[in-house]
């Protein structure tokens, strides 16, 4: 599957995460900015990038992420994503979510907190794109 297929599945599955988790929304879940990134990240938070492998190579990740794909090749949530996910990141833990423009970290800011029980996420809201054409440091795998 092309990397625009990929994305426009993974934009309708986060649509409806999205809509299925309204009544929830935003309990626990705070959206931030690079720079408020940067912030956080200067206090050790742990930060994610949901990316996928693919996408990691294309533009490289801020060093120190915990590279974990939420959504495989056919738009559904990976298999290991939960256990990786709750390995790396203690659900009493805050964490920020990153992924290339803000959209799928959005559906899973949501899942890990109505679903896994984080009670404090960071969502990323304008990704990966915005913290490059911003000039902030990247790390190339």
């Amino acid at each position: 599957m092309n990397t625009i297929r990929l994305v426009t599945l993974a934009t309708y599955l986060v649509a409806i995460f999205i809509s299925l988790g309204a009544c929830a929304q935003n309990q626990g879940i705070t959206d931030v900015s690079n720079e408020e990134l940067e912030k956080l990240l200067g206090k050790g938070i742990t930060l994610v990038d949901i990316r996928t492998p693919e996408e990691w190579r294309q533009t490289g990740i801020i060093k120190g992420s915990q590279t974990i794909t939420l959504f495989d090749r056919n738009g559904r949530v990976a298999k290991d994503f939960v256990s990786k996910f709750t390995t790396a990141v203690p659900t009493d833990q805050p964490v920020a979510l990153i992924c290339r423009t803000g959209n799928r970290t959005r559906a899973a800011s949501a899942m890990v907190t109505q679903q896994l029980g984080y009670k404090k996420v960071y969502n990323v809201s304008k990704g990966i794109t915005d913290w490059i054409r911003s000039g902030k440091p990247i790390t190339q795998l």
